[in-house]
């Protein structure tokens, strides 16, 4: 009786996991929801800058977890590197809470520490975590693998548990408006101060716990050092290292630098994106070259690598919420929410929310499917979150049609949005962790997370890319009403401004042009979701169509 409970619950160490990744992304959505804001309002930048580097960050938070996965399969190990990682991010909070108090006294010393916590929080985000997610997967006994869609989602719940504290309790502390509806551009610093306290407290339940619950199966301590690792813990006959050459190390080293100059001087990104694009191509590529990879081993990469391109158009659109749908929560939505006012960095929320009230339905539902056989594999299940969306932008696309400069869209649309981006999100990203564990070859898992990070990375880039063409919201018309100027004939093109009026512009920091994606100008609000709608509906169609061949190369694992 004793044997079958032990089999049938969840190990106590993904708890001691779950809470410690709450109590992290408390401290991450907590600071992603006010850092745009701060940007703008505190340090006095353009939107466009704030949210190229809003996806640059986030993108080189998903870019650093390919170096924590190295350092902790080679040196360090898995937990060494989360406790690290964790007390760099908590630092980081706190130099973001330097920034915060001193810009009214000095901008430019500001803007550097806020460069440098972020900095701080990109490398400790980069310790922490490829090595949380990859010992989730190695808690569980070979027999039960089968139970790692269900753990991820549980593993995902805590995530979002985290993410929706964060996002309440940051901007009630560090988004405040007095009655008259005007912005304390000191409070940020009150929610970044949060975020740190709350990764001390993540970090120090993980120091205390996981010697007695993060274990193997068989009670010995997961992600020591490397040096003590254990035959036992791998597949019969699988290599337990991985065997780069030096010939494939020195190519890996020419590609990077060939793909570098070409997405950098061809495609016009900046240093950051540049780094982010070549380097995901290049581990991809280096992976592959390895010489102790068999012939399923490989195919098995390849679904991971397919997999991954897709996903980067996902997070492209999704992360939209911390960049220019935040943008419109403040500068062009009626925020009323049952009488309240509620602050713009705040409206995120109900992704978090969302997933908390969604995530074991979802669970549930895999649970149910998969007991009467008609479980859909993992790659249709993410073309299915491309799909939502989609269907998510299209719907905002149509409600901001006929806004104009003036009206206000309703918050009952962008929580809809919300609902429907965080089934997409279910559908996604828990089942693309749990496709990496059950694809990776075990010497390879926390790098090949590091590459499923990679194309989040990329997403995130991309997210910031297209962000940053964000046409003028409402509260740019009316400023320049305000100052005495036509904003809409400049745009129109219909008036030629003078030298004094673009001046004016510009230090109100409003655009005097309109963006141009690929070609296209970008002229209003509709435009500029119909991009997500394309992008997303394309991928969902493509990935849907290749499922089949996806199924072959998969050899037998859903």
């Amino acid at each position: 009786m004793v044997e079958t409970q032990v089999k049938t619950a969840h190990p106590k160490g993904l708890w001691v996991l779950f809470g410690t990744e709450m109590w992290e992304r408390f401290n991450f959505y907590g600071m992603r929801a006010l850092l745009t804001l701060f940007l703008v309002n505190s340090l006095m930048m353009k939107e466009e800058d704030a949210s190229l580097i809003y996806g640059g960050f986030l993108g080189l938070c998903y870019l650093t977890p390919m170096l924590g996965g190295f350092i902790a399969d080679r040196f360090f190990g898995n937990r060494n590197c989360i406790l690290l990682g964790g007390l760099m991010m908590a630092i980081g909070q706190l130099l973001l809470f330097t920034s915060a108090s001193v810009f009214s006294a000095n901008l430019s010393l500001a803007t550097t520490i806020m460069y440098g916590g972020l900095g701080v929080i990109v490398f400790g985000n980069g310790f922490f975590k490829p090595n949380i997610s990859s010992m989730v997967g190695s808690l569980y006994p070979k027999q039960e693998k089968s139970k790692l869609d269900t753990a991820f989602t549980i593993f995902y719940m805590g995530i979002n548990l985290g993410a929706f504290l964060g996002q309440s309790i940051c901007p009630l502390l560090g988004d405040v408006r007095d009655t008259g509806g005007v912005r304390d551009i000191h409070a940020f610093r009150w929610g970044f101060l949060a975020a740190s306290i709350a990764m001390l407290v993540g970090t120090l339940i993980f120091y205390f716990l996981k010697n007695k619950y993060v274990v193997t199966p068989e009670g010995r301590p997961l992600g020591g050092l490397p040096s003590k690792n254990v035959a036992a813990d791998f597949e019969e006959g699988e290599a337990q290292k991985a065997v780069f050459s030096k010939p494939s190390l020195i190519i890996a080293g020419i590609v990077f630098l060939i793909l570098g100059a070409l997405v950098h001087f061809v495609f016009g990104q900046n240093l950051i994106y540049t780094l982010i694009y070549s380097s995901g191509l290049t581990l991809a590529g280096l992976i592959i070259s390895d010489s102790s990879l068999t012939k399923i081993e490989k195919d098995r990469i390849i679904v991971i690598y397919i997999v991954s391109f897709f996903i980067i158009f996902f997070w492209a659109a999704f992360e939209q919420a911390g960049s220019s749908l935040t943008f419109i929560a403040d500068n062009q939505t009626d925020r009323n929410f049952f009488g309240w006012q509620m602050p713009p960095s705040m409206v995120q929320i109900f992704n978090g929310l969302f997933v908390v009230i969604l995530a074991v339905p979802f669970s549930m539902l895999w649970d149910k499917l998969r007991a009467n056989d008609k479980e859909p594999i993992s790659p249709v299940k993410l073309a299915v979150g491309l799909l939502l969306i989609t269907v998510s932008f299209f719907m905002i696309a149509n409600q901001v049609k006929d806004l104009g400069n003036s009206g206000l869209l309703a918050i009952k649309w962008l929580i809809l949005l919300y609902l429907l981006n965080t089934c997409a999100e279910l559908c996604l990203s828990p089942i693309g962790l749990s496709l990496v564990g059950k694809l990776s070859p075990k010497r390879f898992s926390s790098l090949l997370y590091g590459v499923f990070f990679l194309s989040n990375a990329s997403g995130y880039a991309l997210g910031g890319t297209l962000g940053s063409i964000l046409p003028a919201t409402g509260d740019k018309f009316n400023k320049a009403k305000e100052l005495g100027i036509d904003l809409q004939g400049i745009l129109d093109k219909t008036i030629t401004p003078t030298p004094e009026q673009l001046k004016v512009l510009a230090d109100h920091n409003i655009s005097d042009h309109n963006n141009i994606f690929v070609g296209f100008e970008i002229h209003n609000l509709f435009e500029f979701f119909m991009v997500f709608v394309v992008l997303t509906g394309i991928a969902a169609i493509i990935l849907f169509a290749l499922t089949p061949f996806l199924k072959k190369m998969m050899h037998g694992v859903r």
